[in-house]
């Protein structure tokens, strides 16, 4: 049974502000030991069971590569089987569970977690439902599909929330970044279309365009090259123009995760009073109500 009342809008806020989403704590009961397990990695309890999902989806994407390797699938086709069904089994457990003990279950299947844990576990029951999915969709298909169970790991690891809100605090400067290069490859690869022409390769301006980002990125795959000597000025400006442009959107997202950094990172801490989230280590009081926090222990479970 969950619960529909209208979360927090001061806990909401601080959740956000503390870069985390905003699901609901429950108040009490089982749905509160769950969820204190489950979303509270502070805990020893909370910390095992991230432990386990972590070992869980090492062991699924080991699987899934074995899976796809002839020989090995020839002789262990049916261990390979079952043991995808258990990891199958066990995610779809761990995908209820987080439903079932969130405030606002709605929410959390609409967030990029609850969407990545959704498809941990659809593409195996796709597999077995649809009895003509073979004609439809080819299954290896279904077989990348879990390998989207890496991503599962973005729930543990504080440091992939970290880059991806460098990444978002930087969009508008990439955004912007980006523009510029496609400015610039479409201005020379028209050069070079206009400079070597058809007799060259170049047939078109897609063409030139497709050579001026092959060698700007530095790749150079050597399908098409200049032929004169003021194409091979222009490929060589190209890249020394290259080796610069790659190292601004590494400057940007650096810097911006440096600044995250120097934000104090949240933690899952949780007022008592008013239930908001993402308190740091030090606090004594929670800072939407003022309220007196319980001590911070990292080796502690949650009541």
């Amino acid at each position: 049974m969950t619960d529909d009342r209208a979360p927090d809008p001061q806990a909401a806020a601080a959740v956000r502000d503390a870069g985390l989403p905003y699901f609901g704590r429950p108040e009490q009961g089982w749905r509160l030991r769950m969820y204190t397990i489950i979303f509270e990695a502070d805990t020893r309890a909370g910390r095992w069971f991230d432990l386990g999902l972590i070992a869980a989806i090492v062991m699924s994407l080991t699987v899934v590569v074995l899976d796809s390797m002839a020989a090995v699938h020839a002789v262990y086709a049916r261990e390979l089987w079952l043991l995808e069904w258990v990891f199958t089994l066990t995610f779809t457990v761990e995908y209820i569970a987080r439903l079932a003990c969130v405030r606002h279950p709605g929410t959390y299947a609409r967030s990029a977690f609850g969407i990545i844990d959704l498809l941990a576990v659809l593409p195996t029951y796709v597999a077995l439902l649809v009895p003509g999915v073979n004609a439809l969709i080819d299954v290896r298909v279904l077989r990348l599909l879990r390998v989207f169970r890496i991503l599962k790991l973005t729930h543990y690891v504080a440091e992939f929330g970290a880059l991806g809100r460098a990444l978002a605090a930087s969009r508008r400067k990439i955004l912007v970044f980006m523009s510029f290069v496609m400015l610039v490859v479409l201005v020379m690869g028209t050069l070079m279309y206009v400079v070597e022409g058809p007799e060259h390769g170049y047939t078109s301006i897609p063409v030139g365009v497709y050579w001026a980002i092959t060698t700007m990125t530095t790749v150079g795959f050597g399908d098409i090259t200049p032929q004169t000597d003021l194409g091979r000025i222009i490929a060589s400006i190209m890249m020394l123009v290259g080796w610069g442009t790659l190292a601004v959107p590494t400057g940007i997202v650096s810097a911006e995760f440096t600044a995250q950094r120097m934000h104090r990172e949240p933690t899952t801490r949780t007022c008592h009073e008013c239930l908001s989230e993402g308190h740091a280590p030090s606090a004594r009081f929670c800072r939407d109500c003022g309220a007196a926090l319980p001590p911070y222990r990292r080796d502690s479970a949650t009541a």
